[in-house]
């Protein structure tokens, strides 16, 4: 007969895989760094992909629920093809335009999502697009600040972040 204390308790499996698929992607992430698929590199890449997180686990106050794997995925493959064209677009800037015919300007992005990683996300995204730079989040996390490097206008920028990365993921997570 189970009591409460064993229904509360997280189940053996849990402990020793507190965030599975941080594990995997550990594992995926170091068997990319070593640029090497051999047996070595695997073990180490597992044994580095479970005590991670086994070890920090006690620092994830909330462990992120809600995840839409599948969305993400097309969302990656998104980020990937905006930065490959924002690369272009920055080289063809760097190249053509003086510094006086540069429109940069500073953003103020209100927020609707509040889950924090779908706000990281977010925020890394912006940074990883050449061009665009996440500066600052607000203490309530209502409004993050973005520096773009050329724009038509604050409005203009504003809206392509909503639209283009914010609203999918709130798709993603919320």
């Amino acid at each position: 007969m189970a009591t409460s204390d064993d229904t509360d308790r997280p189940s053996l499996l849990r402990r020793l895989f507190p965030h599975p698929l941080l594990t995997i992607l550990l594992v995926i992430v170091w068997l990319v760094i070593a640029n090497s698929f051999t047996l070595n590199s695997l073990v180490l890449g597992t044994i580095l992909g479970i005590l991670i997180p086994f070890f920090t686990y006690p620092y994830w106050p909330n462990v992120p629920t809600g995840f839409r794997a599948g969305k993400m995925i097309a969302y990656i493959g998104l980020v990937i093809w905006d930065i490959i064209v924002a690369n272009i677009a920055v080289a063809w800037i760097v190249m053509t335009k003086r510094n006086a015919d540069m429109r940069s300007t500073w953003v103020t992005i209100p927020l609707d999502l509040r889950k924090p990683e779908a706000i990281t996300v977010l925020a890394g995204t912006i940074t990883l697009t050449p061009g665009t730079v996440s500066a600052d989040l607000s203490d309530e996390g209502h409004s993050l600040l973005v520096h773009a490097l050329d724009a038509e206008s604050p409005e203009a920028v504003r809206y392509e972040i909503k639209e283009r990365y914010e609203r999918r993921l709130k798709e993603i997570f919320e």
